[in-house]
């Protein structure tokens, strides 16, 4: 098996056109396998698509997003694993595009553009290309979270340039190898972060700790659904919901000093 995707699903129908979407796109044929993590409820029969590439995974037990990855990485044969949102449209060849070019210490992610999930088409707004990792600030001066911010400079200085470094990602999708994740990443953490935010600043700086890079693959693209349509995988579970403020407060209490110290001299020289 090459490569892994896990698809962390909770109530969203457009799962199943993520799903085909990945099937029609691929060329890795039967090396490729998808697992959709069921998080604490059933899917529709009408959602399913019925494949023998397709693993349909029940959680007894609504974890929550960062849990339910956790348990698809953990059931995942491939060399490489992926983690897709439930709403992405894939670019053809994407799968071997991205492991093709996958090195042993990287974390690797595509151009985002944005998705109109009722029409399933790509929508004509300029995508996500270099990710600058910035802190942002609240109104009254104190730092309220690590996010990415659109990095133009990048985008016009190194256009010819097609894997890159790149200093920060969305989180909706990746590609990395699996002996990575098992030995650097272990497992998305819940304790200080919660059930749902901040997953992908904790790889990244976990990866960047060991010695790997975040790359950007600019020979494929995926399409997010845009943020105007709403979202359905909850931020957090019934017993222990998400707290947006709690999980930002903690990432920048583990990682600012690293970042302002470390990484910022490194990339902003």
């Amino acid at each position: 098996m090459k490569l892994s995707c896990v698809i962390p699903s909770y109530h969203d129908k457009y799962n199943k056109n993520t799903v085909q979407s990945l099937l029609d796109n691929s060329e890795l044929g039967d090396q490729l396998e998808i697992i959709v993590v069921q998080d604490g409820y059933w899917m529709p029969t009408d959602w399913i698509v019925n494949d023998p590439r397709v693993r349909y995974v029940h959680l007894g037990k609504n974890r929550g997003m960062r849990g339910a990855i956790n348990a698809g990485v953990a059931l995942a044969r491939g060399e490489f694993i992926m983690r897709s949102d439930e709403h992405i449209m894939y670019a053809p060849g994407f799968d071997k595009a991205m492991t093709d070019a996958c090195q042993p210490n990287w974390i690797m992610t595509a151009v985002r553009y944005f998705l109109d999930p009722e029409k399933w088409e790509r929508m004509e707004i300029e995508p996500f290309i270099y990710e600058k990792l910035k802190i942002r600030g609240n109104e009254d001066g104190t730092d309220q979270k690590f996010e990415g911010q659109r990095w133009k400079s990048r985008d016009r200085d190194r256009k010819d340039i097609m894997i890159d470094e790149t200093m920060a990602t969305q989180g909706s999708m990746w590609v990395m190898p699996r002996k990575w994740w098992k030995e650097v990443i272990g497992e998305l953490q819940t304790e200080g972060y919660g059930p749902h935010f901040q997953d992908s600043h904790e790889m990244i700086f976990k990866t960047w700790k060991a010695g790997g890079k975040l790359m950007l693959n600019k020979n494929t693209w995926f399409a997010h659904k845009h943020y105007s349509f709403s979202r359905t995988h909850q931020e957090g579970t019934k017993d222990n919901p998400a707290k947006a403020d709690e999980a930002y407060a903690y990432c920048l209490k583990t990682w600012k000093d690293y970042y302002l110290n470390e990484v910022c001299p490194t990339w902003f020289r």
